[in-house]
């Protein structure tokens, strides 16, 4: 089952990774019950044997099903099943929906006020990033490209507080980008969205450049949506130790 947001009937199916195939299985077994809440999940080496997987892969799919508040991972015990159902994501300090709710407050009519407000250097910035972007090929410098862009939106609106607020939730804009990536591939998409932003604000149209921003974290819930909604059934670590 394909976790991107992006899919149409025109688009082939994502290509699963290692990771989200292990975190498939796991989340399965604690879904069904084989391991309950309370169950310390079997050791790491163990996993990585049994699952014929690397540690580094076994690792990341550990971190999304903390981030999924399936597990709690205790330093020097491992790691113990905490709840049996996906709700809602946490990232950094923040659950996912008090961030998407704070998102929608803010960086939607900050979008407008940079259309209406944002300079030439703003726009050369945001331009120059957003190149940078498109050609990234590496998920964690392209995550961190990410929460600069937004940041560079909040400053183009040309208001410190707007920016102040961004800056309050950037690990936590971070942490979700790169769940977002490694679960719902999101990349392509979203710099497809962050394009049709920037061109709004060179339009200089407010309403297309709240729209454009509207339409941007739509399509980043409809992805936390589906990821927390429709757990994978297809278990295979086919992939070896892609990360």
């Amino acid at each position: 089952m394909n976790l991107s947001d992006s899919r149409t009937a025109s688009q082939p199916p994502r290509r699963v990774s290692a990771m989200e195939a292990v975190l498939a299985h796991l989340r399965d077994a604690i879904e069904r019950g084989e391991y309950a809440i309370g169950d310390k999940l079997p050791s790491e080496a163990e996993l990585c044997r049994t699952l014929e997987i690397s540690r580094p892969v076994l690792r990341e799919a550990l971190r999304a099903l903390q981030t999924m508040g399936l597990t709690v991972s205790k330093t020097g015990k491992g790691t113990f099943v905490v709840a049996n159902a996906v709700e809602d994501p946490t990232f950094g300090d923040y659950a996912a929906s008090d961030l998407l709710e704070v998102r929608r407050h803010v960086e939607i009519p900050v979008a407008g006020y940079a259309a209406r407000r944002r300079t030439h250097e703003n726009l050369d910035h945001l331009a120059h990033l957003l190149d940078r972007m498109e050609r990234e090929t590496d998920t964690t410098a392209w995550v961190a490209m990410d929460t600069l862009f937004h940041l560079a939106v909040a400053e183009a609106a040309q208001n410190p507080v707007f920016r102040r607020v961004i800056e309050e939730i950037r690990d936590a804009l971070a942490r979700q980008s790169a769940f977002l990536n490694e679960l719902g591939g999101r990349r392509e998409q979203s710099n497809r969205e962050h394009r049709a932003i920037v061109e709004a604000l060179i339009d200089g149209s407010e309403h297309d450049a709240v729209e454009a921003m509207s339409h941007h974290l739509d399509r980043v819930e409809t992805t936390l949506t589906d990821i927390v909604r429709s757990p994978r059934t297809d278990s295979s670590t086919e992939g070896g130790s892609e990360a």
